[in-house]
């Protein structure tokens, strides 16, 4: 009779702690799963180091937050000074969704 009141507490404890985890949106569990994309447009706002509106001429423009570290390049790959990024030129942006953010880490100057 003992072996079997220890078992059946020890088989609620386990199926109580199963119970309770959970992970997924809105649960607190893992966070979002970052996917790597790329975006085309001209800019239409910037803010040195910080962010950048890119107008694609599908529809509203499309708000991005750069990374810590973010490569600035030319049409031919050759790394460039982010001075060059400023309104109205041509860019194409990588980026990555995590969570409600775009976040770039790349940028390449078209113009």
């Amino acid at each position: 009779m003992t072996k079997f009141v220890i078992l059946t507490a020890c088989l609620a404890l386990i199926s109580s702690t199963t119970d309770a985890q959970t992970s997924g949106p809105g649960t607190g569990g893992s966070p979002a799963i970052a996917s790597s994309m790329e975006a085309t447009g001209t800019v239409s706002d910037y803010t040195p180091d910080t962010a950048l509106v890119l107008d694609t001429g599908s529809g509203e423009p499309v708000h991005y937050k750069f990374a810590k570290k973010v490569a600035f390049s030319d049409a031919d790959g050759k790394a460039v000074e982010a001075s060059g990024l400023r309104k109205n030129v041509r860019v194409r942006v990588h980026y990555m969704r995590t969570g409600g953010d775009l976040i770039v880490d790349k940028v390449t100057l078209l113009e």
